[in-house]
């Protein structure tokens, strides 16, 4: 079959004449359009060959040249093409085609697929351990979703800015994302049982505030949202660490994390907000490094 690095190398050298040449026959819209085709098959080359950095910008030539032909939607979806390539090899530029991929969708009036891609953004940077910068673009996500009435979508990346926020010590932006989320839950039959968690961890941030009347009122509140919350091992657990947290109990607080911890594993987000809990009561720092100890 060949060397389709060499066929891919081929093609983009006739696409490139292609655009730079001023041949007496042909229309200006015919030029681009073979362009096009001629990068379009020399990035699938490139992809067969595993050659990904070059397949990428054979993408991004592609795309420039829909520009050209006034094909937005289309240049879009090339930028896409381009981050995936990019996402094997050369990740540092991921982002820059994402961006761009967003603009054009944007400007098409494709609002759900830029918000695919703005969650793309913040996947991305997420993988690479940069939570407080994948924040805006999860938030940016979350709006364009609720914009087309995806409400499941922008919920998801909601819950990530909630997450991350409060993995941040920014519990009041948490807290109404979770408390919000948990209502608008219960107006649907298929996600109404997730109401209680998101309450849990709404009221784990309550607890790394370290307001225990505070949270004594919002459980209240979260019992009208969801009558049974307050007979849910949730809402138990919640009542017994805002107890213990108002009279200064380690002891009952470990306890009452124990007994919940036996019945429903805690994942690490929530260990980590209930060490913090724990350290305001004993008077230590709300943080902690590696070597936290263990609450359980």
């Amino acid at each position: 079959m060949g060397d389709p690095a060499a066929r891919a190398s081929e093609l983009m050298k006739k696409a490139d004449k292609k655009l730079t040449g001023f041949g007496l026959f042909g229309g200006f819209g015919n030029r681009y359009e073979d362009a096009a085709e001629m990068y379009e098959r020399a990035a699938n080359q490139y992809k067969l060959a595993k050659a990904w950095a070059d397949a990428g910008q054979a993408f991004e030539k592609l795309a420039q040249t829909h520009l050209k032909l006034e094909s937005r939607l289309e240049a879009a979806s090339s930028y896409v093409e381009a981050a995936k390539c990019y996402q094997k090899t050369n990740k540092s530029d991921v982002l820059r085609v994402l961006h761009n991929a967003v603009h054009y969708y944007t400007e098409s009036g494709r609002l759900g697929m830029a918000a695919k891609q703005l969650r793309e953004v913040a996947e991305t940077m997420e993988k690479q351990n940069l939570k407080e910068e994948s924040i805006e673009f999860y938030n940016q996500a979350a709006e364009l979703f609720s914009g087309e009435e995806q409400t499941s979508e922008a919920n998801k990346c909601r819950l990530k800015v909630a997450q991350f926020s409060a993995e941040q010590e920014r519990y009041v932006p948490a807290i109404e994302i979770y408390e919000d989320v948990a209502v608008r839950s219960m107006d649907n039959n298929l996600l109404k049982f997730s109401a209680k968690g998101y309450l849990l961890n709404a009221g784990i941030c309550r607890l790394c505030v370290g307001d225990a009347s505070d949270l004594n009122r919002a459980l209240e509140r979260y019992e009208d949202i969801d009558y049974t919350f307050s007979g849910s091992r949730e809402g138990k657990l919640l009542r017994d660490l805002a107890d213990a947290q108002e009279q200064g109990d380690i002891e009952n607080f470990t306890q009452a994390v124990q007994e919940f911890d036996s019945m429903t594993r805690l994942d690490a987000w929530k260990t980590m907000l209930l060490l913090r809990a724990k350290k305001r009561i004993e008077g230590g720092p709300a943080a902690f490094g590696a070597d936290e100890p263990d609450l359980t």
